[in-house]
């Protein structure tokens, strides 16, 4: 395992940190295998780093030169404090970096996250990442008003370019919205209830309210919850489940382009004192992608972990899917989407659309779907929870570069302090 070792945490200087800069902690950075440029941590509990009208800065030292490394201050039960190295550091590498509380306050930028009245919208740089919805969406005129959507999910999710990556309402799955999770095939009190298929009326998915919010030099999102409603209760509906949506989006640069990373953690608990049974089915649930409609069999692809494609991926086991499709005239976009190996039934199975979907155009469709093959029974006082991550890029990534980085994803480097 990789590990991040604290060389000294200097307590010494008694100077006034309005008159000099105060050093509060040195640390270095050895992988035990190579670490491209991606988000690290370092919990900061029992470091005196707050001190009235000073924020923190980190350094990487090189040699007798500092470079400023963009940083950003996570409170919590664990004071975390994440950074980008700022380039690949090469397994047995000593990379070492220092923590520095200077006067003043630090300027704002980088990711910034914005509420108006129906959506929650994640920039970098005024460049839009992605939009939450949760305000309520019609259904398409013409079609049956079960297929509206009372919010949680994401569309558009954009690549740094610009170019618009999912849709939503598609005329051949108008209960299809961009990225989503509802569980399909799940028994309640009894009941048989579908959360995804909209259309049966036996239940949704809908936004139940904001926890927080959040901009920032290095990331920027959001909390919300959800509550998975069923319809066929007894007198007034139900809910069955409330879950929790953490998200949080990155942006830096991969190779020498900018990518986006963006993070999901799903918590589940049951909403009453009954379990409910989310049955094994081909899909629902994990986290679902209906990609734009430009994309066919005719110029986008697929390729897993374990060097599956679009012929043979559906129902097998992966850390991670790369799919990737035409965006313009020699131009192309992507998403890898990594499970994190917590997560129940990792490698995760997946959904993937045959290459002949929708009679033969070929659409795109994924899905990692933690209940495919063996049903889950979530139980009443427990917390369920499902991670993922996602790069998003212009360009192309590598089968090998992707290994990386999930390696990175689901082994990050720990702390040793050394007084």
């Amino acid at each position: 395992m990789r590990k991040l070792i604290l060389v000294s945490v200097l307590v010494l200087l008694t100077v006034s940190i309005a008159a000099q800069d105060y050093k509060i902690l040195r640390f270095t950075l050895n992988p035990d295998e190579d670490l491209i440029n991606q988000p690290v941590s370092i919990d900061l509990s029992g470091v005196d780093y707050h001190k009235d009208s000073t924020y923190i800065q980190l350094y990487r030292v090189n040699g007798k030169n500092k470079i400023p490394i963009a940083s950003q201050l996570e409170q919590g039960y664990h004071d975390r404090l994440w950074f980008v190295p700022g380039s690949t550091i090469k397994k047995g590498e000593d990379a070492i970096f220092e923590i520095y509380r200077l006067p003043g306050e630090k300027l704002s930028g980088g990711v910034i996250v914005k509420k108006d009245n129906e959506n929650i919208q994640v920039l970098s740089d005024g460049k839009e990442i992605l939009s939450y919805r949760y305000a309520l969406i019609e259904a398409p005129s013409g079609t049956d008003p079960l297929y509206r959507k009372y919010g949680g999910y994401i569309h558009p999710l954009k690549s740094p370019s610009g170019k618009i990556l999912t849709c939503i309402q598609p005329s051949d799955h108008y209960h299809h919205y961009g990225i989503w999770n509802p569980w399909t095939l799940t028994y309640f009190e009894g009941r048989e209830v579908d959360f995804w298929n909209l259309a049966r009326g036996l239940g949704t998915v809908k936004y139940a309210g904001i926890i927080s919010s959040w901009s920032g030099e290095l990331f920027g999102g959001f909390k919300v919850r959800h509550e998975h409603i069923d319809f066929s209760a007894p007198g007034e509906d139900k809910t069955a489940i409330n879950e929790m949506w953490d998200v949080r989006a990155w942006n830096v640069n991969l190779e020498d382009q900018p990518v986006w990373i963006i993070d999901f953690v799903f918590t589940l608990n049951c909403a009453t004192d009954s379990f409910i049974e989310l049955a094994a089915y081909r899909y629902g649930g994990g986290i679902g992608f209906r990609a734009t409609a430009e994309w066919t069999n005719s110029n986008s692809s697929v390729l897993t972990s374990e060097g599956k494609t679009r012929k043979d991926a559906d129902g097998t086991y992966a850390r991670w899917c790369m799919i990737k499709g035409e965006t313009g005239k020699d131009q192309s976009s992507g998403i890898i989407f990594m499970s994190h190996l917590a997560n129940r039934a990792h490698p995760e199975p997946m959904r993937v659309w045959p290459e002949d979907a929708n009679n033969g155009r070929g659409d795109v469709f994924f899905e990692f779907c933690p209940i495919r093959h063996k049903p889950w029974i979530l139980f009443p006082g427990h917390e369920y929870v499902l991670k993922y991550r996602l790069v998003v890029f212009d360009g192309t990534i590598s089968k090998e570069t992707a290994n990386v980085l999930w390696n990175n994803y689901a082994y990050p480097p720990m702390v040793t302090r050394i007084e």
